[in-house]
């Protein structure tokens, strides 16, 4: 495994001095039912704040990614590609290979303390989920929220795991001294549809509970509406569904994104589409000819209604008086579109 490639801002494409080398790897497995066929690389990580580089379109500038790989095993997940940088299969590898950087917590709270560091906002969740199955075992988000916290360092989360209520007096006690962002990523309801394409994800009602459980306990929480995948939770029946179960539970805002395809991701998941839809393979093969994004006319349809379906169930600034200090999380991968995705700006 190429792991001196993994560098400070190799999660974004570019390679520079090594984060790590391959004498601070181990490998561990678990034989528990959880994590049966995962396999575990633990590093003992330089750096963990990675800038992103200026020509992308998110909007933030830091990230912290504990883990790299995911056991949600989206089949769309465009962070699949960064497997590759270690030498590691980009599809059942991404899955089950996972790269714990264990000492994550210690080596933030030294960047944090860094003369240079100015306290700009760090987003987290925008590669992989830092609250996916892993950190049940490793528990490394605890040590990272509170090193933010003591530097009154404003961060985001975006997860789909249900872990995040494990952390949440750390949220409430962080959004006290700082500005905190939660958002929850559901993009559909279909249960079925949920199964094949999210596998590994908590299903999409019990991430609407933690919508609903954070504004109980007055922390504001944003959906982001991801991915809306054409031609099979596109249908107008379907966003109408989706929007009013995300106004039932609370949502300060919900932000709608169509599924993107970049390398890496597109393979991975037109084999799954050609086994699970296979009348679908020409028509995405059409949408989205041009490249990774489906055409802006079918992104601003879809935007369009998510609008007028967040306006009907009153998605919107008057449910952000909840939030302590506390806003949604950016969208981790913005479309491109011309006119804006976000519904409530806070």
């Amino acid at each position: 495994m190429r792991w001196e490639n993994l560098t400070e801002d190799s999660e974004h494409g570019r390679a520079e001095p090594a984060l790590f080398g391959a004498d601070s790897v181990t490998t561990r497995t678990f034989d528990t039912p959880e994590f049966r066929g995962i396999t575990f690389h633990e590093v003992r990580a330089r750096s963990v704040l990675n800038r992103v580089p200026g020509a992308s379109r998110m909007p933030f500038e830091w990230t912290v990614n504990p883990y790299r790989g995911c056991t949600h095993a989206c089949v769309y997940c465009f962070a699949r590609k960064t497997h590759g940088y270690l030498d590691l299969d980009t599809g059942t590898g991404f899955d089950t290979q996972i790269v714990v950087k264990v000492n994550a917590p210690e080596v933030l709270r030294r960047q944090l303390a860094s003369r240079r560091w100015q306290g700009d906002h760090v987003a987290m969740g925008t590669n992989v989920d830092c609250y996916q199955r892993a950190e049940g075992r490793y528990r490394l988000m605890p040590g990272i929220i509170s090193a933010l916290t003591e530097h009154a360092n404003p961060f985001s989360i975006l997860t789909k795991g249900t872990l995040v209520l494990r952390d949440l007096d750390l949220l409430v006690r962080a959004a006290e001294v700082t500005d905190v962002g939660i958002s929850v990523s559901v993009g559909f309801l279909d249960a079925e549809l949920w199964r094949t394409v999210e596998p590994g994800t908590p299903a999409p009602e019990r991430r609407l509970e933690v919508v609903r459980s954070l504004g109980e306990h007055g922390i504001g929480c944003g959906v982001l509406m991801a991915p809306v995948i054409p031609f099979l939770s596109d249908h107008p029946d379907q966003l109408r569904d989706t929007v009013r179960a995300i106004a039932q539970a609370g949502a300060t805002s919900v932000t709608p994104l169509t599924l993107h395809l970049r390398p890496g991701a597109r393979e991975w998941f037109m084999t799954w589409l050609a086994r699970h839809h296979p009348h679908l393979v020409r028509r995405y093969e059409r949408l989205y000819a041009a490249g990774a994004y489906a055409p802006t006319w079918y992104q601003r349809r879809i935007t369009r209604q998510v609008h007028e379906l967040a306006r009907e169930y009153g998605i919107g600034p008057t449910r952000a008086g909840t939030a302590r200090r506390i806003r949604p999380a950016a969208p981790a991968e913005p479309e491109s579109v011309a006119e804006p995705t976000q519904l409530t700006l806070m």
